[in-house]
């Protein structure tokens, strides 16, 4: 049986215990409420250092088992701060580390509309900045001893209109990839061409997310959701889809993606338009 939501509870209650541990939020699909019972429990442990990871280890062990580990912070590289993979009473529950004066520092750049996407393992378009405040706007926070994590919740849950303007104006990227990919047709560098053409499928995804005021703060579904926003390019997915399935070693073929993703970075950019009026 999976963990109740009481069951959350009491465990986020158990890990503000620790020192450095300033409050735990649900989040992933479990804090959406779209979970099936495959699904991993996201716990998000906003500390601020020292974090004492032995007693956290500790702790991981007594509701974990023998063997159960933390990882000191920036041992899963340097976004993706470090945290646990556990199972608790047979459920995988991934405890995942948030410095909270990174995330306050992310918000204030996003509301400046400053951002980039860091290179972390696992993320193979890279983590933008912005999505340790979009998780926390998409949380749903369990422990708060001091409050502060909700303050920053109801600030973070409106999309910052300049982020918004930021990330449309970053489809210049997407144009600049359809370029690139062009010259590398006559060798045919299928895995070249490839890696632009999911990159250029990420700006648009982000662009389009943000005319609409709403956070994206992963790859994984970027595309579903982005054609599932009101005013996205017709077949915004199935498009993206068409233009992978044409990607082989034929220069026809590999012309033909690239000029369907083209057609979607100009589709994108007037609906971001009309989106932002």
């Amino acid at each position: 049986m999976a963990l109740s939501d009481a069951d959350l509870t009491e465990l986020a209650g158990r890990l503000v215990t620790v020192p450095g541990v300033l409050g735990v939020v649900l989040g992933g699909s479990r804090a959406r409420r779209t979970h099936t019972p495959e699904s991993d429990t996201d716990l998000g442990l906003y500390y601020r250092a020292p974090l004492d990871t032995a007693r956290l280890g500790e702790l991981a062990e007594e509701l974990g088992g023998a063997g159960s580990r933390v990882t000191a912070p920036g041992e899963w590289g340097p976004w993706v701060d470090g945290g646990g993979w556990l199972r608790i009473a047979g459920d995988p529950v991934d405890w995942l580390y948030r410095d909270l004066d990174r995330v306050h520092h992310c918000w204030s750049e996003a509301e400046h509309g400053r951002y980039e996407f860091h290179a972390q393992a696992g993320h193979p378009l890279g983590v933008p900045d912005f999505s340790y405040p979009g998780e926390l706007a998409l949380g749903r926070i369990l422990a708060d001893p001091t409050g502060e994590l909700a303050a920053l919740q109801r600030r973070v849950r409106v999309f910052p209109r300049p982020l918004a303007d930021a990330l449309v104006a970053g489809l210049w990227e997407a144009d600049f990839l359809v370029g690139i990919a062009r010259k590398a047709v006559t060798r045919g560098d299928s895995s070249y061409i490839a890696g632009c053409l999911f990159r250029l499928a990420g700006v648009c995804a982000h662009a389009l997310h943000g005319a609409a005021g709403q956070w994206l703060i992963n790859e994984k579904g970027a595309v579903a959701s982005a054609g599932a926003l009101p005013g996205a390019p017709k077949s915004f997915q199935g498009r993206v889809d068409a233009a992978f399935a044409a990607i082989n070693n034929d220069p026809l073929h590999l012309t033909l993606a690239i000029d369907i993703a083209a057609d979607l970075v100009l589709e994108t950019t007037d609906a971001c338009a009309m989106m932002l009026r």
